[in-house]
């Protein structure tokens, strides 16, 4: 006699007599109308989305360029600030200057005491120069009123037509800017 197998008896798939094994369908193979369709609900919330994230990508480029310009208008302020501070510091400066020439365009006997006070004159006229700030030239000059201010006109034909014949006190710009402006005669305006 035999004895049966324990565990779990063997099952066979069962055959359909209408369909044959080769024809059986799988369902990645089944039509694309029974696949599932986005519903109404689903598709506006997908809009919904979408169009937030054009916003959230709009307000971020806005965000960028506006931190942009505020960089640039910080640098540009910086700047402006330091050219000012240079100007105020010169101020000064450009008041010994004269006094110095003042004194040098007196008549002295001791030749120590002149070629120092020639020193300093210079010492100071340098420390300008290392601020960028730089005489403005003026006589012989056309009177300009962005840099000159005239105290004075006279009759001279010596010179053209509206030129400065004479410095008063001589002006000084660091760059474009003017840190004084020169006082001076014009000839013939």
């Amino acid at each position: 006699m035999k004895k049966a197998k324990k565990g779990k008896p063997e099952q066979q798939p069962e055959a359909n007599p209408a369909q044959p094994e080769q024809e059986a369908k799988k369902p990645e193979d089944q039509p694309e109308e029974s696949k599932e369709q986005p519903s109404p609900a689903e598709d506006s919330e997908v809009k919904k989305l979408t169009e937030e994230n054009a916003q959230l990508k709009d307000q971020l480029l806005r965000k960028i360029a506006e931190f942009d310009n505020f960089r640039k208008r910080t640098v540009r302020e910086k700047e402006e600030l330091a050219a000012h501070v240079k100007a105020g510091c010169a101020e000064p400066i450009i008041s010994l200057i004269d006094n110095f020439e003042r004194a040098l365009s007196c008549p002295c006997s001791d030749t120590e005491f002149y070629k120092g006070i020639q020193m300093l004159s210079t010492q100071f006229s340098d420390m300008l120069k290392n601020l960028g700030i730089e005489e403005i030239e003026a006589l012989g000059k056309p009177f300009d009123p962005n840099l000159h201010n005239a105290v004075n006109q006279v009759q001279d034909d010596q010179y053209p037509e509206n030129t400065v014949c004479q410095v008063f006190q001589k002006g000084y710009k660091m760059g474009d800017k003017v840190v004084r402006h020169a006082m001076v005669v014009v000839a013939n305006p």
